[in-house]
């Protein structure tokens, strides 16, 4: 859905701060841009980002708290009974843990722990891109406007404008993530 907070990707480009959809990153489907953020491999192979926490299934949950040393078995069934998402376990209290069932002091103490471990991973990580932000931006916009495009809602977007001095630099950074036949669709035929 357009509206997931996993489809909001946050950069930070050397320093500038840029947010996008991943389909916007992905557009180019071959690129090492669109493998980059793809995330179709780890859900397919089960693997859950503690950084996504928010965006946790109940199944989910209860796969993770499975996993603590030192709890329960039952623990992992007790959240999925209840009913608990990755976003209620991350608003959990003492209190929460023990309204869902859970009642052994060590085990709450424990949980707690990990919630909290779960909820510094779950801020907003920007992804690191060491390229300018002059020419990063520009591929950034032209891949909005070719995401709109694939939509029906603009016509099909211009090439890039780059300035002389940053051209030489644009072209690394495009060849960088579009390699092969890929970078002439924002560099255009000549190049």
């Amino acid at each position: 859905a357009s509206g997931d907070a996993k489809d909001v990707i946050t950069l930070n480009v050397s320093g500038t701060t840029m947010a996008t959809k991943r389909t916007t990153l992905e557009i180019v489907k071959k690129s090492v841009l669109a493998q980059q953020f793809d995330d179709s491999g780890c859900a397919e192979q089960g693997y859950s980002d503690n950084s996504r926490a928010k965006e946790w299934t109940t199944d989910e949950v209860s796969a993770w708290a499975k996993k603590i040393h030192g709890i329960e078995d039952n623990v992992g069934s007790i959240l999925e009974e209840s009913k608990i998402t990755g976003r209620k376990l991350l608003a959990m209290n003492m209190e929460g843990l023990k309204m869902a069932g859970i009642e052994n002091v060590g085990t709450l103490c424990l949980l707690l722990e990990e919630i909290k471990l779960l909820k510094q991973a779950s801020l907003d990580v920007a992804t690191l891109i060491e390229h300018s932000p002059y020419c990063f931006g520009k591929i950034l916009d032209y891949l909005r406007f070719k995401n709109l495009h694939s939509l029906g809602l603009v016509e099909e977007p211009a090439l890039p404008t780059v300035c002389d001095l940053q051209w030489s630099r644009f072209e690394k950074v495009v060849k960088y993530y579009f390699p092969g036949e890929s970078a002439k669709l924002i560099l255009g035929d000549s190049n």
